[in-house]
């Protein structure tokens, strides 16, 4: 296992949920952590959560923050976002391209939004790794963790967009690790496959029952796992309920953990689409 005390990191997505636990525990590992996202005190988003409060929570474990107001949608503030980093910290050694986007729909979406959800969820992290690669390269070396769901494996009702882009990052994960492997630079794929209760998806779905969501700290502890790991674990696609069960992690901080095991592979045949658990949480929200 890799010790992180001293790295720099850079988590995407900060402002809440997944993104800032995993800045919060990345803090506790000994790291110093730049925060991205676009939600800030004086800029809220709708869904609750701020840079502001994330910083706050890695400063009190005695780590340095930096918070990076980020619009993942805009190519020029993907590529500023890792300057800055490395502006303020003098490196990078730790990239989790952690945020993600969704809009309810299916082949009837409007191409603003799906195009969106790409810019988002699959063009973002591509420019944050060919942005932050040459400066690991120059090093000696660094660790990438890109998010997933299981909507990239099942075609949810409702998550088209969504689905299509996490699929299209494992893909992505697995030619950056090929390519990045001779600079020692890992890139590594988490897949959240065990309902999380991030702030985004308890908005996505407020008809459902989140008794049995896990903490977002808990997704989190299973991606520093993954960034703890030697130079030659790179190119893997991890289940999030596969490694807690190989690994002894990730413990469940519910009454009733899922037990069923999601799918690993892409699932084949005509999906049931009958119905979605998923909702517009705020439906005149602009496209950009």
């Amino acid at each position: 296992m890799e010790d992180l005390a001293g790295k720099v990191a850079l988590v995407t997505g900060a402002s809440r949920g997944v993104g800032a636990a995993t800045a919060v525990a990345l803090a506790e590992a000994g790291c110093d952590v730049a925060c991205a996202a676009r939600s800030t005190r004086s800029a809220p988003q709708r869904t609750a959560g701020t840079l502001d409060e994330t910083v706050e929570r890695v400063t009190a474990t005695g780590a340095r923050a930096l918070a990076v107001p980020t619009n993942l949608a805009v190519d020029e503030e993907v590529e500023a976002m890792v300057e800055r980093t490395v502006e303020h910290f003098g490196r990078v050694d730790l990239l989790v391209n952690n945020a993600a986007i969704t809009f309810v729909g299916d082949l009837d979406i409007p191409l603003s939004r799906y195009d969106l959800v790409m810019q988002v969820n699959l063009r973002a992290p591509l420019l944050a790794i060919r942005k932050a690669a040459p400066l690991m390269r120059r090093q000696g070396g660094g660790a990438i963790v890109n998010v997933s769901s299981v909507a990239a494996l099942f075609p949810y009702p409702s998550l088209m967009a969504y689905g299509v882009s996490k699929i299209g990052l494992e893909r992505l994960t697995l030619d950056a690790a090929a390519h990045l492997a001779k600079d020692r630079i890992t890139c590594n794929c988490f897949r959240i496959d065990i309902p999380v209760a991030s702030e985004g998806f308890l908005a996505n779905t407020p008809g459902t029952d989140h008794s049995n969501w896990e903490p977002p700290s808990v997704a989190a502890e299973g991606i520093v796992w993954m960034l703890r790991q030697p130079v030659t674990y790179s190119g893997r696609r991890e289940s999030m309920f596969a490694l807690r069960r190989r690994e002894g992690i990730m413990a469940s901080q519910v009454a009733s953990p899922v037990t069923e095991a999601p799918p690993v592979q892409l699932f084949e045949g005509l999906a049931d689409t009958s119905g979605s658990a998923f909702e517009e949480p705020y439906p005149d929200e602009e496209d950009a």
